[in-house]
């Protein structure tokens, strides 16, 4: 067996004395030979499941609410990401992913649409205002 001091970092200042301990490694292999009981090896297989995480849009859905809730499609788009979070809770990934898929088609029309309204609410008067003029 080696048994030796082995120091991990090294002093900034060589006037300073060290604040780290002296670290002593010892290692022991056994040798291992063929196993004493005749019975057959079983071997255990575990399958891991990746959970794929679905984004539910709460947040998007929340702005859409807020800010361009063209005829209540972002109060609807927040409803199904509710479901969606609910359904994640539950386990339930099946209905998770139709209501977060819900939810982010609704919230995409209503962006577009609020988009589309507010363009048409700055434009409208000022094509209006260049007509009467």
């Amino acid at each position: 067996m080696n048994h030796t001091a082995q120091t991990f970092f090294t002093p900034a200042n060589t006037s300073c004395p060290p604040n780290y301990q002296m670290l002593k490694e010892g290692h022991e292999v056994a040798v291992l030979g063929a196993p004493h009981n005749p019975a057959p090896l079983r071997s255990t297989v575990i399958h891991i499941h990746s959970e794929t995480s679905v984004p539910d849009h709460v947040v998007w859905s929340l702005f859409n609410t807020l800010f361009m809730n063209y005829c209540c499609l972002g109060f609807i788009a927040v409803t199904y990401s509710m479901k969606s979070r609910d359904g994640k809770m539950v386990g339930d990934p099946t209905g998770d992913q139709a209501y977060a898929s819900t939810a982010k088609r609704l919230s995409v029309w209503a962006l577009v649409l609020g988009i589309l309204m507010s363009i048409l609410l700055i434009v409208n008067p000022v094509l209006i205002f260049q007509v009467y003029r």
